[in-house]
């Protein structure tokens, strides 16, 4: 749900696909890919920084980009006390940018070309892992592929040679003060 009330894509899913998980969020300035998975443990591995997966955007900014200030956003700017950092930045034309994260920080991209003192005029996520926006339409959708799939399964399950899926150990409950022994 939306803090504001603002319709989100789940209230425009058919009642049919209401238990998706989705993988990661856009805020209502960005546009472009989301993905929709029934697989929880998929969504947290495409999420979650420890697995590595890239998100690639194309950036516009509001005047031309200054190569000589990448090196800042590819070391890092601290965002909310988390070292927020851009993992590869492609220039494209003066004003177009590609930028691949692996972080999911809160409105990241538009946050750090911010403290550097640019603004983005254009956001779009066009890629996470080998998932493409490619051409589809705005507002449309299509299910994955089997090998857009199995490559997305074999990426996430390859940081952690984990595969998806897999039992993990269960999570130690801490003893407080307090607890009856």
């Amino acid at each position: 749900k939306d803090v504001h009330a603002r319709d989100t894509i789940f209230d425009l899913l058919p009642r049919k696909f209401s238990r998706l998980f989705s993988v990661g969020r856009l805020d209502a300035q960005t546009e472009g890919l989301i993905l929709l998975t029934n697989n929880g443990d998929l969504a947290q591995r495409l999420i979650h920084p420890r697995y590595k997966i890239d998100k690639e955007y194309e950036v516009t900014l509001d005047r031309p980009w200054d190569r000589a200030l990448a090196p800042k956003l590819l070391k890092g700017i601290f965002l909310d006390g988390k070292r927020a950092r851009i993992e590869r930045l492609h220039s494209i034309e003066p004003k177009h940018l590609r930028v691949i994260l692996r972080q999911g920080i809160n409105r990241q991209i538009r946050r750090m070309f911010h403290e550097i003192g640019y603004e983005v005029k254009r956001l779009v996520r066009i890629r996470i892992a080998n998932i493409h926006l490619s051409d589809l339409p705005r507002g449309h959708w299509r299910a994955f592929t089997k090998r857009e799939r199995e490559s997305v399964e074999a990426a996430v399950s390859a940081v952690n040679r984990e595969p998806l899926g897999a039992a993990r150990p269960p999570l130690q409950r801490q003893r407080n003060e307090t607890q009856r022994l």
